[in-house]
């Protein structure tokens, strides 16, 4: 006698496209996340030699412009705001995965203390050297706000684990009994663990946003659309 098979039956060795989907959905979502996190931990270190060469130069520029040797100093000091805008716009579009707008320099003026007049006479250039410093402050945020939400959120839903570890003799209290005067070791676990839980929850808006705010202001600084167009023209 021949077994019939039902055709709604489903082999259970074989992933449903749905969950192959959504498998693939999670995965790109934490490459980018990945991504995301590390463009803002390693804005930092940037942020701060940027940030150096930038007030450094500028004012050891400025303040002896007036023998004239600031003048190549200035000029050096845009090219090297070139070379940090240049970084910049990769990292961004590295970790946007889309294009920025396009940006022009003006051609080089010549040799000769002409040429290097002209070249402080280059907006774009001064526009990056601009953003090394605005930017300093965001990419502190950036850093300090990305590892406490990731590692906060990591140490409070492991508190259960080490939570033993937390004094709670005398005037040591919890962070639980200190804002609400409760004092119960399992309802002070709960309330870590429900922390890191909103936390973990919130950490992919959170660093979005911060994602957000930097790549806004390259967009912003680093680039020149219609000076760019007009150049083509």
């Amino acid at each position: 006698m021949t077994e019939m098979t039902s055709p709604h039956r489903v082999s259970h060795g074989t992933a449903s496209p749905t969950s192959t989907v959504s498998a693939g959905l999670r995965a790109g979502q934490a490459r980018r996340f990945g991504r995301e996190l590390g463009y803002l931990l390693t804005g930092l270190p940037l942020g701060i030699a940027a940030f150096v060469v930038a007030v450094t130069g500028f004012s050891f520029g400025l303040g002896t412009l007036v023998v004239w040797l600031g003048l190549p100093v200035l000029v050096g000091l845009l090219r090297a705001a070139r070379g940090f805008a240049r970084v910049e716009r990769r990292r961004v579009e590295s970790v946007t995965g889309r294009a920025l707008p396009p940006h022009h320099y003006r051609e080089r003026g010549g040799s000769g203390l002409g040429g290097l007049v002209r070249a402080l006479g280059d907006p774009q250039s001064w526009r990056d050297l601009l953003h090394m410093v605005v930017a300093f402050p965001a990419r502190v945020v950036g850093f300090c706000l990305a590892l406490t939400w990731t590692v906060g959120a990591a140490g409070e839903l492991l508190y259960v684990t080490w939570s033993w570890a937390v004094p709670r003799d005398g005037d040591d209290q919890s962070l639980l009994d200190l804002m609400f005067g409760v004092d119960s070791r399992v309802a002070d676990i709960a309330f870590n663990t429900g922390i890191g839980v909103l936390m973990a929850a919130s950490a992919i808006p959170v660093i979005r946003a911060l994602v957000a705010l930097q790549s806004g202001l390259a967009r912003g600084l680093l680039t020149n659309r219609y000076a760019a167009e007009r150049a083509r023209r």
